[in-house]
């Protein structure tokens, strides 16, 4: 099991079977940076163009179709002392006849104070003087390539992951992708220093990222899942958000029954007592959501 440093020359907006920037083995661990949604890098100068470019691709040495590729977030470390985001909400989140009385949705700086674990407000209006946010660091767009070739823009998700802005991508979690292209190809990026459900509006910046991979030979999925300390979750990416929604229950359905042995009449009552769901991300293309369970009413860990 290796750790290696990886310094990115290159980005990319799409997903997909573009040629892998390294090859590491299964067990392996990556420290890499990741720029802003807009392409801007550590020192705020411009890498790459928009939307989400990605770091990657990354070569897993095993991985095949019908695996599934784990990634565990094991760091994200802010690299510079600023981010962005768009003031006030967005249009589609709130009643039509809103949207003409909302603010004009201006580019804002946040001043990131990693020693304090807090970002606020570089010039906050008069009703928010002092006041700041925590900083809780999570991966807005990560994934695999997606299967029959395709290259799908970082803008929007999909089964093979990308840009689902779900804020329980954070360190110590641990991601599962169903591979479709040999050696899996895993890209990331897209980190935001915090944001609440749904991206109404994320704090986009840069970020050292570490993570670790491993091959999960023989299984695989329909769409990605995860697991932190306490919960395992499903993530559902379409439009609209009923689809969405319906994708990551049926995930963990069947997840139930693969890993926990758990039939169709079991896992009802399960989710119908437990389930949680996330609203990840209702800004991009396809929107996102996540099923969550707790492993404490699961009958036995994973």
């Amino acid at each position: 099991m290796t750790l290696h440093r990886f310094s990115p020359q290159s980005y990319f907006n799409t997903i997909g079977r573009h040629a892998a920037v390294l090859h590491i083995a299964d067990g392996d661990s990556v420290v890499t940076r990741t720029i802003d949604a807009h392409g801007a890098d550590a020192d705020e100068a411009q890498a790459a163009g928009e939307p989400n470019p990605m770091t990657g691709p990354f070569h897993v040495e095993g991985a095949a179709p019908g695996d599934l590729l784990s990634v565990t977030i094991d760091s994200i470390d802010m690299t510079r002392r600023q981010g962005w985001t768009r003031q006030g909400l967005a249009g589609n989140v709130v009643d039509p006849d809103k949207v003409a009385s909302l603010p004009a949705r201006e580019k804002i700086l946040w001043d990131i104070d990693r020693n304090g674990q807090s970002v606020s407000l570089r010039h906050a209006p008069p009703a928010l003087k002092g006041w700041s946010v925590p900083l809780e660091p999570m991966i807005g767009c990560l994934g695999v390539a997606p299967d029959m070739g395709q290259f799908i823009s970082t803008a929007t998700s999909g089964p093979h992951g990308g840009n689902m802005d779900y804020r329980g991508v954070r360190a110590g979690v641990t991601l599962y992708f169903p591979v479709s292209e040999p050696g899996a190809l895993f890209f990331l990026g897209d980190v935001h220093a915090a944001q609440g459900d749904g991206e109404i509006a994320g704090i986009e910046t840069s970020a050292e990222i570490q993570f670790t991979v491993r091959v999960v030979k023989g299984k695989t999925a329909a769409w990605p899942r995860g697991e932190d300390a306490d919960h395992i979750f499903t993530i559902g990416n379409a439009r609209p958000l009923d689809q969405a929604l319906q994708h990551a229950t049926t995930e963990m359905l069947n997840w139930l029954a693969e890993d926990f042995g758990l039939d169709h009449v079991a896992a009802g009552h399960v989710m119908a007592m437990f389930v949680r769901y996330d609203v990840a991300n209702v800004f991009n293309p396809a929107y996102s959501v996540a099923c969550r369970i707790p492993k404490s009413a699961l009958p036995q860990g994973i």
